[in-house]
């Protein structure tokens, strides 16, 4: 081999090496709990996204600059998006809107929360779960959903709308 092919090998591998690092991160996905809090008296909700992801998203909606990890303003207005893309609705009962708690950095994740009071003949939980994948159509929530033990898992994908669980 000579010294010309031997460098544009080089270079091709650490291109692709430096791509690939540089995806690596980006999953697209985002995964949260709805936790039914005896001792509260709530259910409770809890986001975690990749603050990557968030930070990118934010800079999409709003056409401007976002930090989330100088600006508190920030991280509040991420959350303030995720409230408005996740709905949830009782089955057998009315549930009070949900209140965004607040958000905040945990490593590379972004937490936002939110909770509602739990009503004691719910039968089910209608939900919509559409934060970022208004922005990008492969991105995937996965929402568990914790009652009295048990755990059941909705999975939010491309072309997912309302999901339900029943309990």
């Amino acid at each position: 081999m000579g010294a010309r092919m031997i460098k544009t090998v080089v270079c091709t591998a650490a291109l692709a090496l430096w791509a690939g690092a540089a995806c690596a991160h980006q999953m697209r996905a985002a995964i949260s709990t709805v936790l039914f809090n005896p001792r509260s008296g709530n259910i409770e909700v809890m986001h975690r996204f990749y603050s990557h992801d968030a930070e990118h998203a934010l800079q999409l909606l709003t056409g401007g600059p976002a930090d989330l990890t100088a600006e508190p303003r920030d991280r509040l207005k991420f959350a303030v998006y995720v409230h408005e893309q996740f709905t949830l609705a009782g089955r057998g009962a009315d549930l009070e809107p949900l209140t965004l708690v607040g958000a905040e950095l945990d490593g590379d994740y972004l937490w936002v929360y939110q909770r509602t009071p739990a009503q004691a003949d719910l039968r089910g939980l209608t939900v919509r779960f559409d934060a970022l994948r208004d922005i990008w159509s492969d991105h995937v929530n996965t929402l568990n959903v914790e009652r009295g033990g048990q755990v059941r898992t909705l999975i939010f994908a491309a072309g997912a709308g309302e999901l339900s669980v029943e309990f």
